[in-house]
């Protein structure tokens, strides 16, 4: 949510549950994601914003950290860009019953 107010100027958050998941969706309406950087994103020390100035900030992990915790929950993450603008992130996770 921290990169899509930072990158994105906004965040829209939703949660649905149902079934057997918990979809966690959270868009913003900035640029987007060049397509190439889509599939590897959440893999560490990749930045989509290039210029590597401190004042921008970010090490290229938030994302991998992100994906590491979510796949530890047997979930998935999924990065694609929004047909009219920004980026969309949705976080799947297996609905456990106690």
């Amino acid at each position: 949510m921290e990169n899509a107010v930072k990158y994105g100027h906004s965040a829209q958050v939703s949660l649905t549950t149902g079934g057997t998941d918990i979809v966690l969706v959270v868009e913003d309406e900035g640029a987007g994601m060049d397509e190439e950087l889509l599939d590897v994103a959440t893999e560490p020390f990749v930045r989509a914003e290039t210029s590597r100035n401190r004042e921008t900030g970010g090490s290229g992990l938030g994302l991998a950290v992100v994906k590491s915790l979510v796949e530890a929950h047997g979930g998935t993450i999924l990065l694609e860009n929004r047909s009219s603008q920004g980026l969309r992130v949705t976080i799947t996770l297996p609905r456990y019953h106690i």
